[in-house]
């Protein structure tokens, strides 16, 4: 395997037994809002502000996420790195594993981004 430490990320992500939080893709919008950003680094970052919400909500840290999902529309090696990067600041020193996929569209024609994520809960 590859290794991705260097980038912050991990190919294997290993947790106690216990419960584990699914949160559903998040976007780039946020409560009574219908405004979104245009690009996918904008978008990145909204929909990384909501995981932070969520891990808050949680009473969890970047230690706890198992796994993300980070779906980009029209993907390529530099639309993935900007969907990546606002993660990277959200991480910290923890190295979650995550995987990055390509898409044709997502739930809107304006919506470029969409981040899922695992969290063991502490």
């Amino acid at each position: 395997m590859w290794d991705m430490a260097s980038l912050g990320f991990s190919h294997i992500s290993v947790t106690e037994p216990g419960r584990l939080a699914f949160l559903s893709g998040q976007i780039a919008m946020t409560p009574g809002s219908q405004e979104v950003p245009g690009d996918v680094a904008g978008q990145a970052k909204l929909a990384t502000a909501s995981l932070a919400a969520a891990l808050k909500e949680l009473e969890a840290a970047a230690q706890d996420i198992v796994m993300l999902r980070v779906y980009v529309v029209d993907a390529t090696s530099e639309t993935f790195g900007q969907a990546v990067a606002p993660l990277r600041e959200l991480f910290g020193d923890a190295m979650p594993s995550i995987t990055t996929i390509g898409v044709q569209a997502l739930y809107r024609p304006d919506i470029k981004v969409e981040i899922e994520m695992v969290v063991r809960l502490p």
